[in-house]
């Protein structure tokens, strides 16, 4: 009859004894996690400097300080050491504390202790001192220390945050422990998992590396593989050298050649003279090996690794109003990169906890008032009385605490409480049982009731009659509508509940008869509102997206449907677990890109398809939010990581997304690939300037002008390249227009088609202008005559630094319209007028320092329209490359 349940007693287990404790350590091992030996931060500071580019510089910096000792060009030097100092020490602020995850994982298990069942009675132990054989005593709210099997009582755990599942599973006894971790066992418990209700005694079986939970802890220590963008340097670092190594070969053949050949016309006797003077020869020898290496150190963009970290961290904080914490810098340039995004369903793509979404009347009908079930009174004081007191869940604080989480979504449903359910007192329960399916209350007050509630297959064939909407009573002659409705909300992945008021007693076995219907509750985990949009969008800019639940195939696929990740004529896009586990590594590689869900998922799959993934070349991403999340989070090229999440997931993923929102993700992308582009944009601005250095360097001398730019005048450029420029196009807008374009390859070359064009195109016109405004007598004309030329010299500094300035504005888009979207970087303005300005300061005030003097206003003037020359060359070639039909970008 109804009643409550008296819970189970523990069995009578005798406990370990302290020396069985001490032998059962030695041979299976203390319940403590191995931790592989971790890189202080000095040593991961010189791991830093493997960095292709900055290895590129440490050999120029090295040439600036040996061979170039004579001429001790310390402006340089300091440049390139700074340039190495700040990219390197702020990378490892970035990467240090990898191994985090692991650590705060440790530092939890620590906190916790444990009541445990010894031979000396029950004692409360440390967790990292529970062995095999243990008998543990858990109740509601304590977490499971390791791996075993309930062997008395009923336990509900809570597994979410192993298996990404948020509903509760009751484990009772039974010594059954296959080799095999099963989660969904109905004897066995697990390390990480979560008592919500009841109380029993736990065997340990495995302890420390052997749990489940160890196993993820192993896996999490795990090196991860070098991101898109140090691939992508280090190509660009191999370009960069190449040409810097042919170039100073011309030069020093070209030095060479004009010293024994051209100084002697020609003259083979002359030049045999010249060959016998040793001295001489190796006068020539040095200078031509000192131009060679001045030309290799120009050429090195040493403003690249220092502009990435800037880019990077301007954008991280961008990103940060956007509910995106970036915690691993390369993380958000990899986020640009991905191929595929595995995801998560519960928290990610839904709202992550259950909530009633439907209530079906017990005539098939749903209400069609606009206050909903709330405004049929009658109907409601009875669904009301249900959910507050035939339930395991109470009331504070106005939010639903205890119980499971379908209790909670109920209570949560009629919240705030009306004045109806007041005065009524509980006399009995038949709580929730797994095998019969249902509960049950009398409670008394202004009217004596039976509530019931439970599965519709148990409920729906012993209701005869069923209340109205004003909660009249009235006969169920055709349940049709009714079953009709129930398995319609079952396809599209809703859980259904019937409640009922019963007139007899109910017995705990539930054998039920004439009851009347309330009606039919539908709960699920609400997909997000903005979650079918932006799966929309992901796939838009040719991301796969893979959603990875443990829901079952039915649950999963309908889901899916409604988010959008299938459609009704899908073929093999979603796999189970098993159906997975019996395909080889080779099969699921030629099925992965078909692949859309996987359902009844297990922590393992997870990291094996992120590992496939990486072997077929393609960019993976993984969201999560529980501890079985975070090896794959951290194995995964990004790990997108949901702020309300574990800690442990947090500290395995390079990025956190603050608001559990998959539409952050696809912020988080188009600011990836934004980032990309603003490198891009850097290189192509940095690599003119610095082809145009080059080129008036080598060329200076043949045409009688031996210092064409002075030391220190290179250094005010170098500042320009570097820093400001870094800081300019660091602040690029996202543009919708970036999530259109398919993701670029892992080993995609930094430079393009594109770029190599624009570079050569406007580096060899640059140099173009410059030599003709040195050596055309036409140009000379127009500036003051003076012994030592200091007004053309002025003239010329002030030409090459306007150039770079008006290559600037070319060098940030690729349209023809010039100054698209400017005003979403005002910055990119602010800093090219200030560099104006400081540059006529110099022109006016720098003197004998600079080697400059004023120029006059029709002087400027005329500097000011040859510099702005480099603007019209570069429309006429982006012309030309439209109507050739290879109209490229970056």
């Amino acid at each position: 009859m109804i009643g409550k349940k008296t819970p189970a007693r523990p069995v009578a287990i005798r406990g370990l004894s302290p020396q069985e404790v001490e032998k059962s350590r030695k041979t299976h091992g203390s319940n403590e996690l191995t931790q592989k030996k971790r890189n202080g931060f000095f040593k991961q500071f010189l791991v830093s400097f493997g960095d292709p580019i900055i290895k590129i510089l440490l050999a120029a910096l090295a040439i600036n300080v040996i061979f170039l000792f004579r001429d001790f060009n310390w402006y340089e030097t300091a440049g390139i050491a700074v340039a190495i100092f700040l990219a390197t020490f702020v990378s490892t602020l970035s990467e240090y504390g990898s191994e985090s995850a692991f650590i705060k994982l440790q530092e939890d298990a620590q906190k916790i202790q444990c009541r445990v069942k010894r031979l000396g009675g029950i004692q409360s132990v440390p967790m990292g001192e529970i062995v095999v054989g243990d008998l543990v005593l858990l109740q509601a709210g304590e977490r499971v220390p390791a791996d075993g099997v309930v062997v008395s009582g009923e336990l509900h755990i809570d597994q979410s945050a192993l298996n990404g599942e948020s509903k509760e599973i009751t484990k009772k006894p039974g010594f059954d422990l296959p080799e095999d971790f099963d989660l969904m066992s109905r004897n066995q418990v697990f390390r990480g998992s979560i008592v919500c209700a009841g109380e029993g005694v736990v065997q340990i079986r495995r302890v420390g590396d052997a749990t489940f939970y160890g196993d993820m802890a192993r896996e999490m220590q795990e090196e991860t593989r070098e991101s898109p963008l140090k691939v992508r340097l280090a190509g660009l670092a191999k370009i960069i050298s190449r040409l810097g190594y042919c170039a100073a070969a011309l030069v020093a053949f070209a030095d060479l050649f004009h010293s024994f050949v051209m100084d002697n016309g020609f003259d083979a006797a002359r030049m045999a003279l010249m060959f016998s003077d040793w001295p001489t020869v190796l006068s020539h020898l040095l200078h031509a090996l000192t131009l060679a290496i001045t030309v290799v150190v120009v050429a090195v963009p040493e403003g690249l690794p220092m502009m990435i970290t800037v880019v990077l961290s301007s954008n991280m904080r961008r990103m940060l109003k956007d509910q995106v914490l970036v915690r691993k810098l390369v993380g958000i340039e990899t986020s640009g990169s991905l191929n595929i995004l595995f995801t998560d369903k519960t928290g990610t793509l839904t709202k992550g906890k259950l909530a009633v979404s439907q209530f079906v009347f017990g005539d098939g009908k749903e209400p069609r008032k606009a206050g909903g079930i709330q405004s049929c009174k009658g109907l409601y004081e009875l669904l009301e009385l249900n959910c507050v007191h035939n339930s395991g869940s109470v009331v504070s604080d106005g939010k639903a605490l205890g119980g499971n989480a379908t209790d909670r979504a109920l209570l949560n449903f009629v919240l705030p409480l009306s004045k109806n359910v007041q005065g009524y007192t509980k006399l009995e329960t038949v709580p929730f049982d797994s095998a019969h399916k249902f509960s049950a209350a009398h409670i008394k007050g202004r009217q004596d009731l039976i509530l019931i509630k439970g599965a519709p297959e148990r409920i729906v064939s012993a209701c005869t009659r069923y209340y109205d909407e004003k909660g009249r009573i009235r006969p169920l002659l055709d349940k049709s509508p009714l079953r009709h409705k129930w398995n319609e909300m079952t396809q599209n992945a809703v859980r259904v509940l019937a409640l009922a008021v019963s007139d007899t007693p109910v017995t705990q076995k539930g054998e039920f008869k004439n009851l009347c219907m309330i009606g039919l509750v539908g709960i699920r985990d609400e997909l997000r509102p903005e979650a079918r949009g932006a799966i929309k969008e992901v796939q838009g800019a040719g991301v796969q997206v893979v959603m990875i639940t443990g829901d079952n195939k039915e649950t999963a696929t309908a889901i899916a449907r409604e988010c959008g990740l299938i459609s009704t004529h899908s073929q093999g896009a979603v796999l189970t677990s098993s159906e997975m586990a019996a395909m080889d590594d080779g099969q699921l590689k030629g099925v992965l890109r078909n692949i859309r869900v996987v359902a009844r998922a297990l922590p393992t799959d997870k990291s094996r398809l992120v590992r496939l993934s990486q072997e077929m070349g393609l960019v993976a991403g993984m969201t999560g939010d529980g501890i079985n999340d975070a090896p794959a989070l951290k194995k995964a090229d990004v790990g997108f990581a949901m702020g309300a999440g574990t800690e442990v997931a947090k500290e395995a993923g390079d990025i956190v997304i603050l608001d559990n929102n998959f539409a952050s993700i696809v912020k988080a992308i188009l600011y990836g690939r934004t980032i990309f582009k603003s490198i891009r944009k850097f290189i192509v601005f940095q690599l003119t300037m610095n082809l145009c250095a080059v080129g008036v360097s080598i060329i200076g001398p043949f045409i009688g002008i031996d210092t064409p730019v002075t030391v220190i005048q290179m250094l005010w450029i170098n500042i320009i390249m570097d820093t400001l420029a870094g800081l300019a196009f660091a602040g690029e807008p996202p543009l919708k227009d970036y999530m259109k374009e398919a993701p670029k390859r892992r080993d995609e070359p930094v430079l393009n088609r594109y770029m190599l064009n624009q570079i050569v195109c406007m580096g060899l016109f640059t140099i173009c202008v410059c030599v003709a405004f040195l050596k055309l007598p036409s140009i000379a004309g127009l500036f003051r005559p003076s012994p030592d030329y200091i007004y053309l010299m002025t003239a010329f500094f002030a030409l090459f630094i306007f150039c770079g300035v008006f290559n600037s504005f070319n060098a940030r888009t690729h349209r023809l319209h010039l100054l698209s979207h400017i005003s979403r970087n005002k910055s990119f303005l602010v800093i090219m007028l200030a560099v104006v300005a400081v540059q006529l300061l110099l022109i006016y005030f720098g003197g004998s320092l600079f080697r400059t003097a004023g120029l006059t206003a029709k002087e400027l003037q005329t500097v000011l329209w040859l510099s702005f020359l480099v603007v019209p060359a570069d429309l006429l070639r982006k012309i030309f490359l439209r109507l050739a039909h290879k109209k490229g970008d970056l």
